[in-house]
């Protein structure tokens, strides 16, 4: 089984809507996958609740569940605000790789580089057996703020993926249950496009893990 951990400490930074698209996206291409909610507010397991029923399946996980009858291919997990110390280093040993959503604000820039710090220095990350990499949320390519997170992430060290808009079709896909992969591809063109590099990533750090 290949795990996915979305993890960033600021509320808000847009984890759940990474972690139910990439859900989403296995899902659609015939894999067995689960999605595991470690928030309190339990958001991205409401949003499997609302999944249409012809829509692949997406199996609900928990931590401490018995397992699934048959063991999913990819655990993709979405973790809560303030994730640290025990709980953190816990999930970064269990996860393949892990992604980091940063939204284009001072607040979150200024949060996630204490909690990029903290991953740079598990013993995992850094022998190369978890790989950590960066994807921009809800981003204005034509702004300022779009040119500050840019250059934020450049030094952060770790890769930078890609930056995904700020699109409506988001939160339209959130209130329905469904994933951008879900939705006729002629519709969400350029939302593809955006991702395609994030999931070439994906399956190259999991292949190397194996």
């Amino acid at each position: 089984m290949k795990r996915i951990l979305v993890a960033n400490p600021k509320g808000g930074s847009g984890k759940t809507t990474l972690a139910t698209n990439l859900a989403g996206y296995f899902a659609t291409r015939g894999r067995r996958v689960a999605l595991c909610d470690l928030d309190r507010q339990q958001s991205a397991l409401q949003w499997l609740q609302r999944r249409p029923f012809k829509l692949p399946l997406i199996h609900a996980h928990a931590p401490r569940a018995k397992p699934l009858p048959l063991e999913p291919e990819w655990l993709v997990m979405d973790t809560a605000a303030g994730l640290r110390e025990e709980k953190l280093s816990e999930a970064v040993k269990q996860a393949d790789c892990i992604l980091v959503p940063i939204q284009p604000s001072a607040f979150d820039m200024g949060a996630t580089q204490a909690f990029l710090d903290v991953l740079a220095g598990e013993k995992v990350v850094r022998k190369h057996k978890t790989f950590v990499a960066l994807v921009g949320m809800r981003v204005d390519s034509r702004t300022r703020s779009a040119m500050g997170l840019a250059e934020f992430m450049q030094h952060t060290g770790f890769p930078v993926l890609t930056c995904l808009r700020d699109a409506q079709i988001y939160a339209l896909a959130a209130e329905q249950g469904i994933s951008l992969f879900d939705i006729r591809p002629s519709q969400v063109a350029r939302d593809l496009q955006q991702w395609a590099p994030l999931l070439h990533w994906i399956m190259q750090a999991t292949q190397e893990n194996q």
